[in-house]
């Protein structure tokens, strides 16, 4: 009988989130599990195609906003009254999850995971809103995923109960060095000879890229062959390039967009710079190290990231003069990481089986009527 599971998410583009459901999903769809998704764009997101072919269903709700409470609270309750078959709702989206979790129970889903992808969040005017869902995630999830120990501590602090670190898996084998793959995406980038630094992320005040470009300001004053590539998009992005420009930067600097391509991207890269004003567990930090890099990032982010002995923390409040220096003096040579990875549960094989087991336990209609109301 096949199971299927309804994820919730924002939209499905190539994030670190999405990109890894999507890895456990081309997965456990052999072994009949099934994603559909409820998301929160009215746009297509970059998955949408792919998870269409693979059987998957996507459902578009309103985004969630403050004044649009009750509207999308209407709208959520209509949802599982109208899909009422859902055995298993997981919902990722950080502290809101608490909204989807509160209609799940009142629907009678036995299983209602709720899911921390981040350790804070930017103050600003939703702030107090954002407090408020996370006060009423106590009552209403009967599992409490995160992916690092600090994610959890931060979205579950007012919960008593006991909180699973999901690593945030990759395909290991995928990210392999390959030295004639390196020298094929180099050219194609136009950087044979150079030193080529690297950050993969949305253009968002999370990812700090103005402080990236300030790093890099510094590192090509000492460094005539450093270019920096920008893989991602995002709001920011406009600033950010007519930063770049004012600098005197266009040659050095490569906006790439959004790529699908990003085991072999990291192969062309010497090193990664990834200075987030604030994280969860990053899975394009768990990339770079299965590619072997050398990873200079903020100290935000939790000492759990580092599997591998190849990264370094640095306090934001440092100079990016400071910066710099420290990423120079960096090891610029890929590392085989792929038993380290393997040994701390990283390797998506190992994940995939345990998430299977996990959900599989509710594909029996007849059990866990002790998660309804």
């Amino acid at each position: 009988m096949e199971l299927r599971v309804l994820q919730v998410v924002t939209i499905m583009n190539r994030g670190g989130l999405e990109t890894m459901l999507m890895n456990y999903y081309r997965r456990l769809r052999h072994v009949g599990i099934q994603f559909d998704f409820i998301v929160h764009r009215q746009e297509e997101g970059h998955y949408d195609e792919e998870i269409k072919r693979l059987g998957g269903r996507i459902f578009h709700m309103p985004s969630i906003r403050p004044g649009n409470y009750q509207k999308y609270f209407r709208q959520l309750d209509t949802f599982f009254a109208e899909h009422p078959y859902y055995r298993i709702v997981h919902a990722h989206l950080n502290e809101n999850s608490s909204f989807v979790m509160r209609a799940a129970y009142d629907a009678g889903v036995p299983c209602r995971i709720a899911h921390s992808h981040l350790s804070d969040l930017h103050i600003d005017f939703k702030w107090p809103f954002r407090k408020y869902a996370r006060s009423c995630m106590k009552e209403y999830p009967n599992y409490y995923f995160a992916c690092s120990e600090r994610a959890g501590e931060w979205l579950f602090t007012s919960s008593k109960n006991k909180v699973t670190v999901l690593p945030n898996a990759v395909n290991v084998s995928q990210y392999l060095y390959h030295l004639p793959e390196r020298k094929r995406i180099r050219r194609e980038l136009d950087v044979d000879d150079s030193f080529v630094i690297g950050h993969i992320g949305r253009f968002n005040y999370q990812k700090n890229h103005d402080f990236i470009i300030d790093i890099f300001q510094s590192i090509s004053d000492k460094r005539k062959d450093a270019v920096l590539i920008l893989a991602g998009d995002g709001d920011l992005m406009p600033q950010i390039k007519k930063k770049v420009h004012k600098l005197g930067l266009e040659q050095q600097v490569k906006f790439l967009g959004v790529r699908d391509d990003i085991p072999s991207l990291l192969q062309s890269l010497d090193v990664f710079l990834f200075p987030s004003h604030f994280e969860g567990l990053p899975v394009v930090l768990i990339e770079a190290q299965a590619a072997g890099l050398s990873c200079l990032v903020s100290d935000t982010i939790t000492a759990e990231v580092n599997l591998t002995n190849r990264v370094t923390f640095m306090s934001l409040p440092r100079k990016a003069s400071e910066w710099a220096d420290k990423l120079l003096q960096l090891d610029n040579q890929h590392k085989d990481t792929s038993t380290a990875l393997k040994v701390a549960g990283y390797d998506i094989e190992t994940t995939s089986q345990w998430l299977s087991t996990f959900y599989n336990e509710y594909n029996d209609t007849k059990n866990h009527a002790s998660g309804t109301r």
